[in-house]
């Protein structure tokens, strides 16, 4: 039996071929918000009815850093024992904003550098009996690829 895959959080990307993290943008501006709902600090966004746009599905590292200790619930792990996951900070050249996100497994700090290009793609955070429930992660862009 196929398990179903939704995601852990509706509404904060697509699960297409080719995932995108839906954003909000101010109307008539070029201000945007991650997750869409989350207007910041532009007062341009307060009361203003934001467009839903879909992001940018590269970028690059900001910053980077490795969570060698499992984080408290409600987080669920996806080995057992836990491993180590690597959390990248990612720069979004035409939005121009920083989103953060875990990287695939498998990517280490080693493998990451600031300016790494990456790709955003969809990914098992954990399942269950019934479904696979998924998330956003970062992955490293290949020498040759274009994401």
């Amino acid at each position: 039996m196929t398990k179903q895959r939704v995601p852990v959080v509706e509404g904060m990307f697509t699960m297409d071929d080719e995932p995108r993290l839906i954003g909000g943008k101010v109307p008539g501006r070029e201000t945007y918000f991650f997750p869409k709902h989350v207007a910041g600090g532009d007062p341009a966004a307060v009361g203003a009815e934001l467009e839903e746009v879909l992001l940018s599905r590269t970028g690059t590292v900001w910053s980077y850093t490795s969570s060698d200790y499992q984080p408290p619930a409600p987080f669920v792990p996806n080995t057992d024992p836990y491993e180590p996951i690597t959390i990248a900070a990612v720069q979004l050249e035409k939005e121009q904003m920083v989103v953060l996100g875990q990287c695939v497994q498998g990517v280490t700090p080693a493998d990451l550098s600031v300016g790494t290009e990456v790709e955003l793609v969809v990914d098992t955070l954990y399942e269950d009996d019934d479904h696979e429930y998924m998330v956003w992660k970062w992955k490293p862009v290949e020498a040759g690829e274009n994401g």
